[in-house]
């Protein structure tokens, strides 16, 4: 005849089984003390959540994702603010007509550029037209680039500026419509390519520009 488990709330010593005296809907539970190495584990996690609970909440030793999130974002924009002058050092009017301007790789990574981001606006012509599927054409968010009119300057370095901090305070936009900051999301030298590759279609526009001096 089997020995019948001792009766109790919980086992206290290794090996030991307990038949909890507890019972719900006439089912009853065996108890039997954890293993050391369980209980050492456990003890050390809630230890260590209270440590660094303090640590985190409490001192600057360890960043929060907020702050990791904020110090890269002003990595980028200091980034973005070194290559933007560097890019100017070197950028000019004479520079983006008479260079840029008429270079074919040059023109062909701004066109590259122009028709990934700018055709919802401008056209893909530069007209700011769209064709309806059928014949007609039909007038798009932004300003068209080829009819000679230039609403803010016709400075290349006016362009520049203009692509990259987007329509100026004083303007209401086209249509309600105001440029972004290109800025914001392509390099100094992105923008370059694109306003090269708009120059490149109305050179005529910017016959006024000096060439740049013999060197």
């Amino acid at each position: 005849m089997s020995q019948q488990p001792k009766r109790g709330q919980f086992a206290k010593t290794k090996d030991e089984v307990v038949l909890r005296d507890h019972a719900f809907d006439g089912i009853q539970a065996f108890d039997r003390k954890l293993p050391n190495w369980w209980l050492f584990t456990c003890y050390g996690a809630v230890a260590f959540f209270v440590a660094y609970w303090f640590v985190y909440y409490g001192t600057t030793l360890v960043k929060s994702p907020q702050q990791a999130v904020k110090e890269r974002i002003l990595a980028v924009q200091a980034a973005q603010l070194a290559e933007l002058n560097q890019a100017m050092a070197g950028l000019n009017d004479a520079k983006l007509v008479h260079e840029l301007a008429t270079h074919p790789l040059y023109v062909a990574a701004g066109q590259a550029t122009f028709m990934k981001n700018c055709i919802p606006c401008h056209g893909l012509d530069l007209s700011a037209t769209q064709d309806d599927g059928n014949g007609q054409r039909i007038p798009l968010r932004g300003l068209p680039l080829t009819d000679h009119v230039w609403k803010f300057t016709h400075k290349p370095m006016g362009l520049f500026d203009l692509i990259n901090k987007g329509s100026p305070p004083e303007s209401t936009g086209n249509n309600g419509v105001r440029m972004e900051a290109w800025g914001q999301k392509l390099s100094p030298a992105e923008i370059a390519q694109v306003l090269s590759y708009i120059i490149s279609k109305v050179p005529e526009d910017f016959t006024d520009t000096p060439a740049p001096a013999a060197k």
